[in-house]
């Protein structure tokens, strides 16, 4: 696997799953892999999870781990081509690249969504450079447009908590006091749609996400309809994704707190799980008595992140 942008770049999701377990059954037992090798983390935004979660992962299977803050101890870097370097960014991505690549044997990279311009995001023009200029295998730690590590640990954690073969599982918008990327909530889309779950996608109107992550999910407009029978709810704020109004994009066009998730609207799932990817904002997203109930996943979901990245890596490492 040379590079981990989408669920397919897994291969079968089936043999990723297992695979998944077996690692968090024995976390050390591909330590060998790592051996002599040495990842580098790229942090263009801040992280706590998947910095300490990607951390982990590596140092489990042996590897040396450098991490790079670009905003604190680095150049300034240009992503932009075509230029006049005269402002306070002294060196250029496109040379940076390939030194970082001189490094190390694996790169990860993080680099949020602009939200101004919605071509260049959703090209995934930061992490493409990476991938083309630095001659090493790169894996996404959260882009402009998806966050498959994310979405990779939830579905383990859907797996360990599901009472049924096929549970419903509901991805809802909840209000938000920033303009926040599509990342998490497109890859979400996008892995339960490759597994095998009951999906439904529940938003105010006009903020619908890119049709290639909704794929086959249910989309429903009217909120206590879609938690109905839920087994899992899945709470996010993304801003508008700019389907339907492309001058939209990145704006919040809605901060209606009547879905914000609380008591009540838990009570018209079935018994579901509560899960977010972290952090949130209480009181905006979810109130405290359903994030502190005994309902609330997102401690355990949270602490997949590290075995979801340990199948990544591990995959990798393979096939250096």
């Amino acid at each position: 696997m040379k590079s981990f942008i989408n669920v397919e770049d897994l291969g079968p999701l089936d043999k990723a799953m297992a695979e998944a377990f077996e690692i968090k059954n024995d976390r050390y037992k591909y330590q060998h892999l790592g051996k002599n090798k040495t990842l580098m983390m790229i942090f263009f935004n801040n992280s706590l999870r998947t910095r300490l979660s990607t951390q982990k992962a590596a140092m489990n299977l042996g590897m040396n781990v450098i991490v790079l803050d670009v905003n604190a101890g680095a150049w300034k870097l240009e992503t932009e081509r075509g230029v006049i370097m005269d402002g306070d960014k002294s060196e250029h991505l496109l040379e940076a690249i390939p030194v970082m690549g001189c490094y190390c044997d694996m790169i990860g990279v993080r680099s949020f969504a602009g939200l101004t311009d919605r071509e260049y995001d959703y090209a995934e023009t930061v992490l493409q450079q990476f991938i083309k200029y630095s001659g090493k295998p790169v894996f996404a730690m959260e882009t402009a447009t998806v966050h498959p590590l994310q979405a990779f640990a939830d579905l383990i954690t859907i797996e360990e908590y599901k009472k049924v073969e096929r549970p419903k599982v509901v991805l809802t918008w909840a209000p938000h006091c920033r303009a926040l990327p599509q990342a998490v909530p497109n890859s979400f889309a996008q892995w339960m749609n490759a597994a095998d779950v009951d999906f439904v996608i529940t938003h105010p109107e006009g903020y619908e996400l890119d049709p290639k992550f909704v794929g086959n999910a249910r989309v429903e407009y009217d909120q206590k309809k879609a938690f109905e029978g839920a087994d899992f709810i899945y709470a996010k704020n993304w801003s508008n994704p700019g389907v339907t109004n492309p001058a939209d994009y990145g704006k919040i066009t809605s901060k209606d707190m009547s879905w914000t998730v609380d008591t009540e609207h838990m009570s018209w799932t079935n018994d579901g799980k509560f899960m977010h990817c972290l952090p949130v904002r209480r009181g905006l997203i979810v109130t405290d008595d359903v994030i502190e109930s005994k309902n609330s996943i997102v401690i355990p979901e949270a602490a997949n992140r590290e075995i979801s990245c340990s199948v990544v890596i591990k995959r990798m490492l393979e096939a250096l």
